[in-house]
């Protein structure tokens, strides 16, 4: 196999648009059996959309998403402590962000791939060394072990990634960034459609409305890790409740059975390097970050595009991934590092005095100032990928 890439996710989706728009042979392995409506919203920066278009599947998606509407930030209260002019930031960056369900856009990914592609219910348990410069891949298929051999390894694997913990063994794991999640999706919607946040101590809600008439919402708390609860629903009432409209209407219109709980880890140890050999790792695998800045997916669709704009079949893979390497690792720790500074001071702040203190602040910044400093993380444009 020319190139394998492992995790069907969003980042090892685009790797694999772009390393066959490139002319190689690509294989993706997914460990999951089937793909649904897995997951909930996500955001879609001026960056991911500018690396989507390089990949060929920026009008797809804009057409199945919904550019970002006005909004800013609020307290629990509903008092506006900033704005956003969705219009000015456009002006700013070329194009506007895009509010998109993770099951839509995995199912225009998937469609951009040739049938046979990716090879579900595929059980990654490792990598056999095949040359001082090279691997081998080895997984579990249908009850049987199966050693791929590929020129370009490509390693998705997410948060918890085998290849990293197989090629870095020494390395931190990830680590809990000392907050959990609630994520929703509502039904058909007729309310506010606002891109907003809102602070309370120790607290945020958010919403971003979606390309098919719902809103995907997400509500962070500090919470120490494997922190649970029966009900999810019932504690996210219990939280949010009393917050201004329309939050309580929003978890009304959601269907408590499909929340999703989860703790936000990241990568609280940067790694000296995304490449070992021939595998290079993108996405979580190789930055994980709090979603406080909401680039997680778009920095991991960032390292796809530069991976196979640098990763054509007549290019030389150990030269290729050293410069893949140059490129994103500063940039995706710088802001991974920002995106956890951004949490400390916004929904995981909870001294009254330096919360006024902030609010005060950001009353008082200019909105070109605020916009421009929000936007620093979506100047990115994406390399050509060559047919």
């Amino acid at each position: 196999m020319d190139a394998i890439v492992i995790g069907a996710g969003i980042g090892g989706l685009c790797a694999a648009i772009g390393l066959h728009r490139r002319g190689r042979q690509v294989t993706v392995l997914e460990r999951a059996t089937a793909f649904g409506e897995v997951g909930a919203g996500l955001t879609l920066m001026a960056n991911g959309l500018r690396g989507l278009d390089a990949l060929g599947v920026g009008d797809a998606v804009r057409a199945a998403g919904q550019a970002d509407a006005p909004g800013g930030t609020r307290t629990s209260s509903g008092r506006w402590i900033s704005r956003i002019d969705a219009e000015e930031m456009t002006r700013l960056l070329g194009t506007t962000a895009l509010g998109i369900h993770r099951a839509s856009l995995h199912e225009i990914l998937r469609a951009a791939l040739p049938a046979g592609t990716i090879v579900t219910g595929a059980q990654v348990t490792g990598l056999a060394r095949q040359s001082d410069v090279g691997h081998h891949v080895v997984y579990q298929y249908e009850g049987r072990t199966v050693t791929a051999q590929a020129a370009l390894v490509a390693a998705a694997d997410g948060i918890d990634s085998a290849v990293r913990a197989q090629l870095w063994p020494d390395h931190p794991e990830p680590v809990h960034s000392g907050s959990t999640a609630w994520l929703g999706v509502t039904g058909p919607w007729t309310g506010e459609r606002a891109a907003a946040i809102s602070w309370g101590p120790g607290a945020e809600f958010g919403t971003v409305p979606l390309g098919d008439g719902r809103i995907y919402w997400f509500a962070a708390v500090n919470a120490p890790a494997g922190f649970r609860v029966d009900d999810e629903m019932a504690a996210v009432r219990a939280r949010f409740g009393d917050w201004h409209a329309p939050v309580p209407s929003l978890l009304d219109a959601t269907d408590p059975a499909t929340v999703i709980r989860t703790d936000l880890r990241h990568l609280g140890t940067a790694l000296p390097s995304y490449v070992h050999g021939n595998v290079a790792l993108l996405g979580d695998a190789a930055h994980a970050m709090t979603p406080n800045l909401g680039q997680g997916a778009n920095q991991a669709i960032e390292d796809a595009v530069v991976l196979a704009a640098l990763c054509g079949p007549e290019d030389d893979i150990p030269a290729a991934l050293a410069e893949y390497d140059r490129q994103r690792r500063p940039r995706s720790q710088q802001v991974a590092r920002a995106a956890t500074q951004i949490g400390r001071i916004g929904q995981q702040l909870t001294n009254p005095v330096a919360v006024r203190l902030r609010n005060t602040v950001m009353r008082l910044t200019p909105a070109r100032v605020a916009l421009r400093a929000m936007a620093r993380h979506a100047d990115w444009d994406a390399p050509p990928i060559p047919r």
